[in-house]
């Protein structure tokens, strides 16, 4: 058996996962889920039936983790020796901009993505404020380093980067010129390269 199976859909955030997998250099099994027909070993580990979805085979039991988020970050934990935990002075970063990601930006995108962006009265209860604030406070970090935690690629980047990647091939993340430079370096990762390659080929494979 595999350490870990992964459930997950191409077309879906499973592919932050895929990313975050081959990073770690993780021997996983993949299960393809049909929207339509979620397999019964997927909701009883995860009754959302949501993707991406690990269940970590460890020798003292399973252990399930989902978000795309999470399971960058256990992945992480788990394999040290791939140095994608940051360092004590990249810890801060590390932490702010992974959650800064999955709360303000994923807001975003799906503000723009869905056409519901709150009005200037709505901004203070809204976790993202605006599409404009978020996107202006992301790019002044990453206009001044390669990486989210500094000079250094970490497991940050892989789902930062996800977001930026995946929002400015949909257009929904703005074409900046500290974003599209940022994405060149994620694109330029063998391990990048390597997950898309399975996903794609997946893609291609259903529209046949």
């Amino acid at each position: 058996m595999a350490e870990y199976t992964f459930y997950t859909n191409p077309m879906s955030r499973g592919q932050i996962a895929r990313w975050a997998l081959h990073e770690v250099a993780a021997d996983y099994e993949q299960v393809i889920v049909d929207w339509k027909d979620k397999p019964a070993a997927l909701l009883a580990v995860n009754p959302m039936g949501k993707v991406p979805t690990i269940v970590h085979h460890a020798p003292d039991g399973d252990r399930t983790v989902t978000e795309a988020a999470a399971i960058c970050c256990y992945l992480a934990e788990l394999h040290p020796n791939a140095s994608l935990l940051p360092e004590h002075d990249e810890l801060a970063d590390y932490l702010r901009w992974i959650f800064f990601a999955a709360g303000p930006v994923e807001q975003s995108i799906l503000s723009v993505a869905l056409k519901f962006e709150p009005t200037r009265e709505q901004q203070g209860m809204a976790g993202f404020g605006s599409v404009p604030r978020t996107m202006d406070t992301l790019e002044q970090h990453l206009e001044t380093r390669d990486f989210v935690c500094g000079a250094r690629f970490t497991m940050a980047d892989v789902y930062v980067g996800s977001a930026v990647d995946w929002g400015m091939n949909f257009g929904v993340v703005p074409p900046r010129e500290a974003f599209a430079r940022y994405v060149e370096r994620l694109q330029a990762r063998p391990q990048y390269k390597a997950a898309k390659a399975v996903d794609n080929a997946l893609i291609a494979e259903t529209r046949k």
